[in-house]
């Protein structure tokens, strides 16, 4: 049986980001780590990861006072998943004017490049 995917929105993509990073966290660590770069209320946060473990989001360990959270999707899943989309609605499913895009407004160090040149001859190997 296939589980149907669950977009995140952007609250939720960042406290991901944060246990992607840290494996697993509780509360105050996702809040003080989301304080740094921007303005979020404890509460809030607390919110946020309540409605993202009823959405199957995270996991929760429950087993002491501190309840700690795990990252129920994996990054790379969601990334494909959310870039798929992206590439279908906002490029009109064109990977090529999405890499474009990408590119040319953005400023690529040649280490990026390079990566990019494997990539595509891995690519083209296929």
């Amino acid at each position: 049986m296939s589980t149907k995917y669950i977009k995140p929105t952007e609250s939720e993509l960042e406290i991901l980001q944060v246990l992607w990073e840290k494996k697993t966290a509780s509360v105050r660590e996702v809040h003080e780590e989301l304080s740094k770069t921007k303005e979020a209320g404890y509460t809030t946060t607390l919110k946020l990861m309540q409605i993202m473990f009823e959405k199957g989001l995270v996991k929760r360990d429950s087993s002491m006072k501190t309840h700690f959270y795990q990252p129920a999707v994996s990054r790379e899943k969601t990334q494909k998943h959310m870039l798929g989309k992206m590439i279908d609605t906002l490029f009109g499913g064109s990977s090529t004017q999405l890499v474009m895009q990408a590119l040319g407004n953005h400023n690529t160090t040649p280490e990026e490049l390079e990566e990019i040149r494997k990539l595509i001859d891995n690519l083209k190997k296929d």
